[in-house]
This record gives structure tokens, C-alpha cells and sequence, in this order.
């Protein structure tokens, strides 16, 4: 251990594990203090929450901070610490005394591989888990209407449900729409209409899933489309079996960010869109999918690039590393929805879409790597 981690690495892993941690903070204090930090004061301030409560969302807000300070600061960090080794002409020395380049990364590029594992760890873990607790605190649920469609075999739809209002596992103002068989100049008729005041997801007799209509008014239609019945139901279950599911589950991350899903659920997520045919929603969510391992890759390339634009000549200025890196992190995270954008309406595929700001990355190191005197 002791030969592969030498006092140079250990100097050098010090200097720029310092200056990532600082850079780190202060681009969480940057961003959390404009606008989060004076909404939280003026809320206490007023009385709608309590200072235990505004000290709490601040915590649960920290790890979507974190998520993109960790790239950055290990970005800056570097570019810090080799443009001051740079300075001090203790780089010369290095190289004077043999080291290679790639020698000279080796305990940065241990550092980055450490932040590129807490990065991943944010995504897949500490940001989900947040936004849950943050919801729970603000009691911000998110109420919205909700339309699920299950067809045949043949691609013509049965059943249309429409939720008004859903809450976890409440529904109310459930409106259940039957189609008939018959098509009338390719438009499907109605042959029933049921209206419930309330649902919930439940189980059938057997076991099954299914979701269960409260307070039911029934309108039957002729093939006229004239209602020549009306009738009520004190409950009925729709939806059994594997459909109960995929519309459950599809219902309630259609309020959802891809930041507030987990990996595993978001993987299972991204194949139930594939099965229910909603293209587009199943692009952009892939295209996110495939950004949590790519996004926490990103810190390595930015370290490398940090150390790149760090070496500079003893008189060059520092605002020129600095401009550049900055420049960087602002085209990346700026053309994120861009490429969200090309994914979803199937311009690009979506690896494709989450893999090109790392090969740009790849691309500037490369040309860096060429321009630079190394």
C-alpha cells in the first residue's frame, strides 16, 4: 500500500480533497442562500413553520444540492490545487524528477473515483429518500388527474379510467368509461359509464389486485349513444389482475420527478412504460435511467479536465483555467434538457442522448491533453 500510495499521493490528495470539500460548500451556501434559505426564514418569520421545521427542509433540500455540487466542486477543487502546485512551480519539480502525467493523476484520479461512488450513492439513495421526507414535512402532496387506457389485442381500447384527485392510495371522482366492440367510422362508442365518488386499490376474493369503486352511479348507452338506464352501485372492482398494477404504479410516479425514484424502481418503472406502449414517456425516463451511471462517471472526466487546466505557465493568468471550467459545467448542465428533449421525442436514442456530455467531456480532455505542454 505504502508503494502505491507514496507521500506525493498523499500530499497531493490532501490538497485537492481540501479544495473539493471547499469548493462543495461553498456551492451548496451559493445556491441554497438566495432564494431556499430567505423562503425558509420568511415562513418562520410568519408562523407557518416552526424553526425545527425550517431547519429540517433545509437538511432534506442539501442532497439534490449535492447531486450536481459534488461534479463541480471536484472540478474546481482540482483546478485549484494543480493551478496553485502550477504557481509554486512544484509541478516542474515532479516533472523534473520524472513523473509522468498519468503519474501525476494517479491519487486524483483515486479521489475521483471515491466522489464518483458518493455521487451515484446521492442519485440513488440520499435524493429519493429526501424528496420523500421534504413531502412529508411541507405536507405538499401532489394532487393531480390521472388517465389510464387498457386495450385489446388489437391495439383498440376497452376501458378508459379517469382520476379527478388521487392521494397515495385514495382516489375520488373516479369516472370508469366502457367502450363497446362495435366502431363507428374509426371512433369507439360507449356502452357504459360509471361515475365513483371514491376508489381505492385493493384485492379481489381470490388474492388478486384490482381497485375497488365506492358510491357508484351507472349510466348504461344504447347504440345511439342515449343513456336509457341510470342506476346505483355501492361498489364494484375494475381493473383485476396485473392491470390494477401497471395503472397504480404508472398513476403515482406521473407526479414524480426521476430524482424522487430509486434505481430499482425506476428501472421497473422505465420497463411498465415500455409494456404500456407510452413511448415517450418510456424515452425520457430511459434516457434518465442511463444518466445515473453516466452523470457520476462525469466526476472523473471533470477531475482529469480540473488537473488539464490547472497546468499552466508560471505568469499565465488563472482566470483563463478558471473561465473555461466554468464554461464547462454551465454548457453541461444548461444542455441536460436539451438532449432530455431529443430522447423523448425519439430525435436520438436515449443512451445516445445521456452519453454525449461525457464524450464531450472525453473529447475536451483529449484536446487538452494535445494543446497542453505535458
Amino acid at each position: 500500500m505504502n508503494k502505491f500510495f507514496t507521500i506525493y499521493d498523499k500530499y497531493i490528495f490532501k490538497q485537492v480533497l481540501f479544495a473539493t470539500l471547499a469548493a462543495i460548500l461553498l456551492f451548496t451556501i451559493v445556491w441554497i442562500a438566495p432564494e431556499m434559505l430567505l423562503k425558509v426564514i420568511k415562513h418562520i418569520m410568519t408562523g407557518e413553520i416552526t424553526a425545527k421545521t425550517g431547519v429540517l427542509i433545509l437538511l432534506c433540500e442539501i442532497p439534490k444540492i449535492l447531486g450536481k455540487a459534488f461534479p463541480v466542486g471536484l472540478l474546481l477543487g482540482t483546478l485549484f490545487t494543480f493551478d496553485k502546485l502550477s504557481k509554486d512551480s512544484e509541478l516542474t519539480i515532479f516533472r523534473a524528477v520524472g513523473m509522468s502525467f498519468f503519474r501525476i493523476l494517479r491519487p486524483l484520479l483515486v479521489l475521483s473515483i471515491i466522489v464518483t461512488v458518493l455521487c451515484f450513492i446521492t442519485y440513488d439513495k440520499l435524493i429519493p429518500y429526501s424528496c420523500q421526507k421534504l413531502q412529508v414535512i411541507k405536507g405538499d402532496y401532489a394532487v393531480a388527474q390521472y388517465i389510464y387506457t387498457q386495450k385489446d389485442e388489437q391495439d383498440h381500447p376497452k376501458e378508459a379510467v379517469v382520476v379527478s384527485r388521487f392521494f397515495d392510495n385514495t382516489m375520488s371522482n373516479v369516472i370508469v368509461m366502457d367502450f363497446a366492440e362495435q366502431i363507428f367510422n374509426d371512433l369507439h362508442g360507449l356502452e357504459n359509464v360509471l361515475v365513483a365518488q371514491t376508489a381505492v386499490k385493493s384485492k379481489t376474493k381470490n388474492g388478486k389486485p384490482c381497485w375497488l369503486l365506492n358510491n357508484i352511479t351507472s349510466y348504461d348507452i344504447d347504440d345511439n349513444g342515449i343513456f336509457h338506464e341510470i342506476k346505483k352501485i355501492p361498489s364494484k372492482e375494475i381493473l383485476v389482475g396485473e392491470a390494477a398494477e401497471s395503472a397504480y404504479t404508472i398513476m403515482i410516479n406521473s407526479t414524480k420527478r426521476d430524482r424522487d425514484i430509486n434505481n430499482t424502481d425506476l428501472k421497473n418503472y422505465v420497463q411498465l412504460l415500455k409494456k404500456e406502449n407510452m413511448d415517450e414517456e418510456y424515452r425520457l425516463f430511459l434516457n434518465k435511467y442511463y444518466q445515473r451511471f453516466l452523470h457520476p462517471l462525469v466526476c472523473i472526466l471533470l477531475a482529469i479536465l480540473g488537473c488539464l487546466l490547472g497546468f499552466s505557465k508560471p505568469r499565465e493568468q488563472r482566470l483563463i483555467g478558471f473561465t473555461i471550467a466554468i464554461g464547462c459545467i454551465f454548457g453541461y448542465y444548461i444542455t441536460l434538457p436539451f438532449f432530455d428533449l431529443l430522447a423523448e421525442k425519439g430525435v436520438v436514442a436515449p443512451f445516445i442522448a445521456a452519453a454525449v456530455p461525457p464524450v464531450a467531456f472525453l473529447c475536451a480532455i483529449i484536446a487538452f491533453y494535445k494543446t497542453r505542454d505535458l
